[in-house]
């Protein structure tokens, strides 16, 4: 079955196994991104529903609280973005 290119705030909820009320807490707190249409309603890219995962492994495996989980997911995102310009510069990260 194909994911459409957003999904509401219901079929997004249901998707990721969340009730529509922790999805929204997720988004005020900043730990995943929607759009709003002309009528306020609000649209999910279906990429969302992997950050969704990562938000609930590390709060289920690493009992971080959802604040905590932003830092450690801005940090994972900085890593990443320096480890591609690595790449793109051709060089290695010495730790590897």
């Amino acid at each position: 079955m194909a994911i459409p290119a957003r999904l509401s705030l219901d079929r997004f909820a249901r998707r990721a196994g969340l009730h529509p009320a922790l999805v929204q807490r997720f988004l005020a707190l900043g730990l995943i991104d929607a759009s709003r249409d002309a009528e306020g309603r609000l649209w999910f890219s279906p990429a969302a529903l992997s950050r969704v995962g990562r938000v609930q492994r590390l709060h289920a495996d690493l009992a971080l609280n959802y604040c905590a989980i932003g830092l450690v997911m801005d940090l994972l995102d900085r890593i990443d973005q320096l480890q591609s310009a690595l790449r793109t510069r051709g060089e290695r990260p010495s730790w590897t």
